[in-house]
């Protein structure tokens, strides 16, 4: 990226833990667009709607060579976004679908595909804590976060739960993303 990323806090006291999830999110879409020159962010409070509750609000500005991209969340309708970080991780999964649109409409650009799904099986959960750790079939060992797993999964996530995930790789060790719980009739493939 061409200038720093830009990231506001409007209506509540900025968090170091949510800056470090955005600027991850905005690192996971630079693997689908190198070229991506500016990016802004703000993630606001709103005042709080009596029986709405406390709704986050999320806006993505994105801006590439051959235009610009916005994602402006509005939060009435989920109420899932009364928690900041569901808001921001909606935010930038639509970010990231509208920049593979826009890339795709460029043509001749590829876009990064996504890697197979692993599948593996939970051996340890640190629900207090937040994390836990999945071992594949062939042994491999992989760490992961609550805010890893998909959906509600991590209410249902417990030792022995069957998942598929994306594989990555990071500085201290292989860790999994995208992690999802093969429920009873699902198919592992």
């Amino acid at each position: 990226m061409q200038m720093e990323p830009q990231i506001s806090f409007k209506g509540f006291e900025p968090s170091h833990t949510l800056r470090e999830r955005v600027l991850e999110r905005i690192d996971r879409l630079e693997q689908f667009h190198d070229r991506i020159t500016s990016c802004r962010v703000v993630i606001e409070a709103p005042h709080h709607h009596g029986r709405l509750g406390k709704l986050y609000h999320v806006r993505v500005d994105i801006t590439v060579p051959q235009g610009e991209i916005v994602i402006n969340r509005e939060p009435e309708l989920n109420h899932a976004h009364e928690d900041a970080d569901v808001a921001v991780r909606d935010a930038f999964d639509a970010a990231q679908r509208r920049l593979e649109d826009h890339v795709r409409k460029l043509g001749g650009v590829r876009v990064k595909e996504h890697p197979i799904k692993t599948h593996g099986k939970v051996v340890r959960v640190f629900a207090e804590e937040g994390y836990g750790f999945i071992l594949t079939e062939d042994g491999r060992e992989f760490f992961f976060e609550q805010d890893s797993v998909t959906g509600d999964d991590w209410t249902i996530l417990d030792v022995d739960s069957k998942v598929r995930f994306r594989e990555m790789s990071g500085d201290a060790g292989p860790y999994a993303v995208a992690v999802s719980v093969i429920k009873g009739g699902e198919s592992a493939e």
